[in-house]
């Protein structure tokens, strides 16, 4: 390694992985919503006692962990994609011409310590091998109960399921059922997210028993064999993503001859689309990471099932909500839900709060009651969950709230941007009056608002006219969906607001 350091430049000591007998320890890289690489950083402290170390390369975090605790790091909740580090430079020196800086590319991929990484890449892949495997074996399970318990009907039987999903959505919306459509995917998705979840208190052994069986994991990157004892070539793709504008080489060209040379190294078939391995090369400048990907679509779809125009990713909505601080027994209230990504990520990680979510779309509301019952679902067959969550939804007028002044600690949202939804001019109008309402009903002196908007200037604006009201603590700056947006930490002053009507 050290040949590839002298001409690389220096490679980042904690980079790679240590193995220490059966203690294989992994340097996983996270992305993360950018602006909330700090909240990341916290909440994989606080669930894996783990120091971070925030990339230059916004929306990245990275930190060592013991392998056997890759189930947890799934199970994070600020994280987009996972992937584990094979080696950092953090000034690599790339050559001036396009050939020279490619051939060198090339070169590094012979240099790097791929044995560790790849071993953490199997234990990661039998891991969803055997979470499969259950979840068939209790799905089958549950069919052939449902066979015994209907003496063959089976028809009456899913009749019954449907029957409860709509019931299930109109008791909790308090409007009409969704199309039968939407019903079969929100139980099939529910279904699915409950097995997973049953699984989750297995898969911390699963991951001890692999490590201690050494190499014998199912599928083998250096020797993966077929059921008839034939090698099995396993396919494989390079994604490059960089960022600069000093390098002489396209991100297609540096994925293309890293590529090769991976193809070369370990005889591995090229494959774009249906592929085992994903090799990670991101270039940030001089900042050159090499990784292998340990997700194979991002973590934040995880809640929704049923998608509207603006659908807010819930690692987003996590952070925001984390942003601020909520205590047990404290009310949240989202005032314009959309598909409750927002209350519905509150719900899961704050139970001890009460969250009430509500839109002025009847359709936003319906596909938000769905969502829910999604969510409900999949608690169902917990032991340990109580038979519903603390979280109601309502179709109301967000300038004209039916909550008493002074209820609410806090005001979790995702404002209109005036775009997919509403309009930069009727925003004008909409901001001043969504944020007198919210100070109306916002606990004078301790309550706080997080707000989503990318509307910047009128929301400023619409700040500026209510500064005594709400005062902006902090702003954290976003990127949503290519749009450069912010979230806007405000605390609600002493100040008794104007009460336009009395709701009791």
């Amino acid at each position: 390694m050290a040949e590839a350091a002298s001409h690389a430049g220096s490679p980042d000591p904690g980079a790679g992985l240590a193995g220490d007998g059966a203690e294989l320890a992994a340097v996983i890289g996270a992305t993360v919503p950018t602006g909330f690489e700090l909240m990341a950083a916290e909440e994989v402290q606080e669930k894996l006692g783990s120091a971070s170390r925030i990339s230059r390369d916004r929306g990245k975090i990275y930190f060592e962990v013991p392998a056997q605790a890759l189930p947890q790091v799934h199970r994070l909740r600020s994280v987009d994609n996972l992937f584990v580090v094979v080696q950092e430079f953090k000034d690599y020196q790339f050559k001036e011409t396009k050939e020279d800086a490619l051939k060198d590319l090339e070169d590094l991929v012979k240099k790097l310590p791929w044995t560790d990484p790849l071993k953490v890449w199997e234990l990661n892949n039998s891991l969803k091998k055997k979470k499969t495997k259950r979840k068939k074996h209790n799905l089958q399970s549950t069919v052939r109960k449902e066979k015994l318990n209907s003496n063959g009907e089976e028809k009456e039987a899913d009749q019954k399921d449907i029957k409860r999903e709509e019931d299930c959505a109109q008791d909790t919306a308090g409007v009409e059922p969704a199309d039968g459509q939407d019903t079969e995917k929100t139980t099939e998705v529910a279904s699915q997210n409950e097995e997973e979840e049953e699984e989750g208190n297995n898969e911390q052994s699963d991951a001890k028993d692999d490590l201690q069986a050494g190499d014998g994991t199912e599928t083998k990157a250096s020797d993966s064999r077929t059921s008839n004892g034939e090698a099995k070539m396993l396919k494989f793709r390079v994604t490059c993503n960089r960022a600069g504008d000093k390098h002489s080489f396209t991100s297609n060209e540096a994925a293309r001859d890293f590529g090769g040379a991976v193809q070369e190294h370990f005889q591995w078939k090229a494959d774009m689309t249906n592929f085992d391995v994903e090799v990670l090369l991101n270039i940030h400048n001089n900042e050159v990471v090499v990784g292998i990907a340990l997700t194979e679509e991002s973590l934040h779809r995880r809640n929704i099932t049923h998608f509207g125009p603006t659908t807010l990713r819930s690692t987003l909505a996590y952070g925001m909500l984390r942003l601020c601080d909520p205590q047990p027994t404290d009310i949240i209230i989202d005032p314009m839900c959309g598909t409750g990504a927002i209350p519905i990520e509150g719900a899961t990680e704050w139970p001890s709060c009460y969250h009430i979510a509500g839109d002025n779309n009847p359709q936003a509301v319906k596909r938000a009651a769905n969502n829910i019952c999604s969510l409900l679902k999949k608690n169902e067959n917990k032991e340990s969950a109580s038979p519903g969550i603390p979280l109601d939804i309502i179709q109301w007028d967000i300038c004209n709230l039916p909550l008493r002044t002074g209820s609410v600690d806090i005001i979790v949202s995702d404002m209109p941007f005036g775009k997919r939804i509403g309009s930069k001019k009727k925003n004008w109008d909409l901001y001043p009056a969504c944020l007198m309402e919210m100070g109306r009903i916002c606990t004078p002196g301790t309550g706080r608002a997080v707000l989503l908007t990318q509307d910047k200037k009128c929301f400023a604006k619409a700040l500026s006219r209510l500064g005594h009201i709400w005062r902006r603590a902090q702003t954290v700056w976003v990127n949503v969906g290519g749009l450069h947006a912010a979230v806007y930490l405000l605390r609600r002053t002493w100040e008794r607001a104007e009460e336009k009507r009395l709701f009791w």
